[in-house]
């Protein structure tokens, strides 16, 4: 491969706005790896970029072919199919020690409040009218090419369709790891998703998978709950309160769960006023899991916490990823794993507005672009 080597790309503009151009991408040195971008997944947080106040390169879900790789790289090889983790580890601070990789204490963009690079990539490495431009989360997967450190790749079996397999690096382990990767002090019996959608789905699966005979979704829309007893939900909740109402819950929740409250409830929605709401729907001793990343000043009533409940905010579905991506496609090649059927549409690059504005109107679980 010559190098460098044209790429079209979705730059986030930091206005709001975006535009379809055209980057380079230089030679990688080191332990980098150039991979081709075959599939990319669309997620709200690809839409939040928009509005980081820098160019970017945007995307950070994605799956390709290694074209070439740096001297220090010996793990991938030209040909590899792999898919690229966003919550890159550098295997040596104290988190990554631990294992917590999705922690990392020197790379995660999340800890360290930069979700564009996290201080992890050469900046150089892609340029933009010969200036070099950095990649959302250190990716840049809506792009045709993408250059990363072979720490942010895991190979993938190469019978996997690349659609299939774009966003089991945010929305699906994100939902599933949630759920198999958080310890749970008791055998539970039912469970509450509150919010169905991509991560909620996917939440949903990861419950399906660890045996919970009951599992309850809530949702403001009719059709992601009927959607959601595609997926696992064995009965469902459609809230027609004001927003941000959830007191309620408990009597709905009673009605269908023999007079009790579930023993896991699972916050998706991303709604600050929610917050709270998964502590109202567990029993005593139950487990609230806030699923979605809420970061904001919140006021909780502390008598929701009465008593022994425990209430855990994970990250990234304590992903661990060479040990949890295989285990995902490995769940999905054995059937216990639905990925195809979350795809409402895919996409060309240049239509990428019109992915973002089905995501926002409900219309979709799951938006893919893809490359030719």
């Amino acid at each position: 491969m010559n190098f460098p080597i044209l790429s079209k790309a979705a730059i986030g503009l930091g206005n709001g706005n975006l535009s379809i151009e055209t980057t380079q991408i230089l030679a990688p040195v080191g332990d980098e790896v150039v991979v081709e971008i075959k599939a990319a997944g669309v997620c709200h947080t690809d839409f939040d970029s928009l509005g980081w106040g820098k160019k970017i390169v945007m995307g950070h879900e994605g799956v390709g072919i290694v074209r070439a790789v740096g001297t220090e790289v010996t793990q991938f090889e030209e040909g590899d199919h792999v898919i690229l983790n966003w919550a890159i580890p550098c295997k040596k601070c104290a988190q990554c020690r631990r294992n917590n990789f999705f922690i990392c204490e020197n790379n995660s963009p999340v800890i360290a409040g930069n979700a564009v690079s996290g201080g992890h990539a050469r900046l150089e490495a892609t340029q933009l009218g010969g200036q070099g431009i950095e990649r959302s989360f250190s990716l840049g997967t809506l792009s045709e090419y993408s250059i990363v450190k072979a720490s942010a790749l895991v190979k993938i079996p190469q019978e996997i369709d690349f659609k299939v397999a774009a966003f089991v690096g945010c929305a699906v382990m994100t939902g599933v790891g949630s759920v198999l990767n958080i310890p749970i002090p008791f055998e539970p019996d039912s469970a509450l998703v509150l919010g169905v959608g991509g991560v909620g789905i996917n939440v949903i699966q990861g419950l399906k998978i660890r045996g919970i005979p009951k599992i309850i979704a809530v949702d403001i829309s009719a059709k992601k709950l009927e959607i959601a007893q595609r997926f696992g939900a064995t009965h469902t909740i459609l809230n027609q309160a004001s927003k941000g109402e959830f007191r309620h819950f408990a009597d709905l929740i009673r009605q269908i769960n023999a007079g009790q409250l579930v023993d896991l409830a699972y916050e998706c929605t991303a709604i600050p006023a929610l917050g709270a709401a998964p502590l109202a729907c567990i029993r005593h001793g139950g487990m609230a899991v806030q699923v979605s990343g809420i970061e904001e000043d919140l006021t909780i009533d502390m008598r929701l916490f009465e008593w022994n409940k425990l209430y855990l905010n994970p990250l990234y579905g304590n992903c661990n990823p060479e040990i949890d991506f295989p285990r995902l496609f490995r769940l999905y090649q054995e059937g216990q794993l639905q990925l195809g059927e979350q795809i409402s549409a895919v996409y060309p690059l240049d239509n990428l507005p019109q992915a973002f504005k089905d995501m926002h109107s409900g219309e979709n679980i799951k938006g893919v672009i893809t490359f030719a």
